[in-house]
C-alpha cells in the first residue's frame, strides 16, 4: 500500500485549560503536518491519549481530523485493545469513511502467548473492512510479537498489510524484513530507529516527533528511502536530541511541550499522565530554536 510509505504521525489530542478537547488546535496541527510534508496521519493512537478519551471525544477527534485533512493525506485510525470481541465490535460500530487502514495494538496486560496473539489478529482481520497494521510495542503491552508470528500473519491474511514495529530491536526488525512477503510493510514505531529501519528495507515510520518538526523528519525518511545515506543521517543527528527529550518524561507530555513552544497547543495532558516539568520544557524550547524559523 504505497500511500502509507514514508512518514506518518501519531497525532496528539490537544486539550484546553479545562481539559476539554481543543479542536481548533488539533486542526492547526493537522495543517502544520500537511504543510511540513508528512505523508499520512494516524488518529487515536497511544500519543492521542486515547485511553482517557470518552467515546464522544474519540468521535470528535476523528471528525476534526477528517474535516481538517479534507482528503489531502491518507488516514489511519487506531482501534485496538485486549478484549478481541470488543475490538471487533468497535470496528463494526466506527464510521470508517475517509480512513485507509486500521492500526491495532497487540493485546496488553493479558500477556497472551504467540498463538493467542495470532488468533487475536486473525479474528480482527476476518472482521475488518479495512487493511490492518499490527502494532508491536512490548514496552507498553508486556509481550513481544515475535518475527515468526508477524510473518505467519503476513502470509496468512492479505488484509494484514504492515507491522508498526516498536520493539527498538533492530535484529528483530531485520529478521522480519528478510523473510516478509514482498508487499508487506515494516513501519518503524520508534523514532530513534526509524532511519535505520528504512535503510534496512523498511517502509517508513509512524512518528511522534515528526508532527513537531515535520519538514526535517519527513525529509530524513524520504532520503533514507532513496538510499541517500549521508544526507539522511545529517538530518537524523539534527533531530536526535529532540527524540530523547520528548520521551524523557513520557509520551505525549514531551511532544505537547514542543507544540507549546510552537504556539500550536497547550502542554496539558490528562491524568494519570502529567505535563512536562519546567526544566524539560526549557530544554525542549532550546532544542526547537533552529526549527521555529520554519514556522514563523
Amino acid at each position: 500500500m504505497d500511500k502509507l510509505m514514508g512518514t506518518g504521525v501519531a497525532l496528539v489530542t490537544p486539550f484546553k485549560n479545562d481539559f476539554s478537547v481543543d479542536t481548533e488546535a488539533l486542526a492547526n496541527i493537522v495543517e502544520h503536518c500537511i504543510e511540513g510534508g508528512i505523508d499520512y496521519l494516524v488518529a487515536l493512537g497511544t500519543t492521542a491519549e486515547t485511553a482517557t478519551l470518552t467515546p464522544a471525544e474519540k468521535q470528535l477527534v476523528v471528525n476534526t481530523i477528517v474535516h481538517a485533512n479534507a482528503g489531502r493525506l491518507p488516514l489511519v485510525i487506531g482501534i485496538g485493545g485486549n478484549n478481541t470481541s470488543a475490538v471487533i465490535e468497535s470496528i463494526k460500530q466506527q464510521d470508517l469513511g475517509g480512513f485507509d487502514a486500521i492500526l491495532s495494538v497487540s493485546p496488553y496486560y493479558n500477556k497472551p502467548t504467540q498463538e493467542g496473539i495470532y488468533q487475536h489478529f486473525k479474528a480482527i482481520a476476518e472482521n475488518s473492512p479495512l487493511p490492518l497494521i499490527v502494532y508491536n510495542v512490548p514496552g507498553r503491552t508486556g509481550s513481544n510479537i515475535l518475527p515468526a508470528t508477524v510473518l505467519r500473519l503476513a502470509n496468512d491474511f492479505d488484509n494484514i498489510i504492515a507491522i508498526k514495529e516498536a520493539s527498538g530491536d533492530m535484529a528483530q526488525v531485520m529478521e522480519i524484513i528478510k523473510d516478509k512477503p514482498k508487499d508487506f510493510m515494516v513501519i518503524s514505531g520508534d523514532d530513534m530507529t526509524a532511519l535505520s529501519t528504512v535503510l534496512a528495507g523498511g517502509s517508513g515510520v509512524i512518528s511522534v516527533l515528526a508532527q513537531g518538526v515535520p519538514n526535517d523528519f519527513s525529509k530524513m525518511i524520504s532520503l533514507g528511502l532513496q538510499a541517500k545515506v549521508k544526507q539522511a543521517f545529517d538530518l537524523q543527528y539534527a533531530v536526535q536530541d529532540g527524540i530523547g527529550l520528548i520521551f524523557e518524561e513520557g509520551n505525549p507530555a514531551g511532544i505537547k511541550a514542543v507544540f507549546e513552544t510552537l504556539g500550536l497547543a497547550t502542554g496539558i495532558v490528562r491524568l494519570p499522565l502529567v505535563s512536562a516539568t519546567e526544566g524539560l520544557k526549557r530544554k525542549i524550547s532550546q532544542f526547537m530554536k533552529p526549527f521555529v524559523r520554519l514556522h514563523a
